[in-house]
């Protein structure tokens, strides 16, 4: 029966291991990136996203499972056409985590520029927080927003501006976009008052 905790640390480290014993590139992102590089809020899941080499669904299903996560749906194979995610369960915690496979592009620039940081003695890649900063500002959700505060708060001394910057300027560029980095502006302005 799983616990009631919600510390995901002993889920990352059984995700850890896994994805080592697999050889795949990973890091955390979404809301358990924003608590590492900003401020303490309520969650209750974990999203990873993940590279595999070959990219093979099924045996990172078989080895997750193996180490503790149930997976959340009964057909993972037109779930992951659909929309690239596995939904897993950590049974040890309860907590649910979202397995996102990555793709061609900025996501192989996250990965190249994620952070191990030490969570729980588990040393845990985590997107940078120049990275969650451009993919919360994309989301732009109430939310996400609150979150690129936090990050300023507690990091903007020693953020690469000129990288969120140049990112943001890619995924405008790719989406067809002119409001993101205008966006960030409004955010570093709005965290710059007293």
């Amino acid at each position: 029966m799983p616990s009631t905790r919600t510390d995901p640390a002993e889920l990352l480290a059984s995700l850890a291991k896994a994805l080592s014993g697999l050889g795949a590139q990973w890091y955390v992102f979404g809301a358990q990136a924003a608590i590492i590089w900003g401020r303490p809020r309520m969650t209750a899941d974990v999203d990873v996203t993940v590279r595999l080499e070959p990219e093979d669904p099924e045996h990172l299903v078989r080895t997750l499972e193996a180490c503790g996560f149930t997976l959340r749906v009964s057909d993972a194979d037109d779930l992951v056409r659909r929309t690239r995610v596995l939904p897993f369960l950590h049974e040890a915690t309860g907590l649910p985590v979202d397995i996102v496979l990555a793709g061609p592009g900025l996501e192989e620039l996250f990965l190249a520029r994620a952070v191990p940081v030490t969570v729980g003695g588990a040393v845990i890649p985590v997107i940078s927080p120049e990275d969650l900063i451009a993919t919360k500002i994309l989301a732009g959700r109430p939310r996400d927003l609150e979150d690129v505060r936090g990050i300023l708060r507690e990091r903007l001394p020693a953020l690469d501006l000129n990288v969120i910057r140049s990112t943001l300027a890619l995924i405008e560029e790719a989406l067809g976009q002119s409001d993101l980095r205008p966006a960030l502006e409004r955010e570093l302005e709005y965290g710059s008052r007293p």
